[in-house]
């Protein structure tokens, strides 16, 4: 599988979709590791079987595999910790000045550059709707070096790959073409 065989799944109503894939798929904005990464996270966080299935398999080759483990980190991680810190966020109190006590060594020893690590963790904290997550990650990455545009382009990538899962689940829920 691969994301050729995801954009010929798309019903008619998502070409939006498949036009978007295909263009981000074939960005030069962000290194080749800082693409396929961002892509394997999302698709992580996006929680399709056949998205995950098919991107990890297009970029696996363009990973090392400590590259591919960390953006599976980063999922993992940001699965959790988007959940956490979006309850500090929405919720008044004390919860801001405790301490989490919760493992995240991957956080600062991920495997791969620091900043591409952080750029993953920022584009499943988008999938996931962590504000403050977004925020630091945000600005971690523009710390870093990363501009505006390639921040947006993680982001977009995020939000495509995300789309792309939402749209088929719905094919497949109301049994429609391309649905497997």
């Amino acid at each position: 599988m691969s994301i050729e065989s995801l954009k010929d799944r798309l019903p008619d109503y998502a070409k939006d979709l498949k036009l978007n894939l295909g263009s981000l798929a074939n960005d030069i904005t962000l290194t080749p590791q800082q693409l396929a990464g961002t892509f394997v996270a999302s698709a992580l966080a996006a929680r399709n079987e056949d998205v995950t299935r098919a991107i990890v398999a297009e970029y696996k080759s363009v990973l090392s595999p400590e590259a591919l483990e960390a953006a599976k980190a980063a999922a993992a991680i940001m699965g959790m910790n988007n959940i956490y810190y979006r309850f500090v966020h929405m919720v008044e109190g004390d919860y801001a000045k405790m301490p989490a006590r919760l493992r995240m060594n991957v956080i600062g020893r991920p495997g791969v550059e620091k900043l591409d690590f952080e750029l993953w963790s920022l584009a499943v904290s988008a999938i996931n709707g962590c504000g403050m997550c977004v925020e630091s990650h945000e600005r971690v990455v523009r710390e870093g070096g990363l501009s505006a545009e390639q921040v947006q382009t993680a982001v977009r990538i995020a939000a495509t790959v995300h789309g792309v899962a939402v749209t088929l689940d719905g094919t497949k829920a109301l049994g429609e073409p391309g649905a497997n």
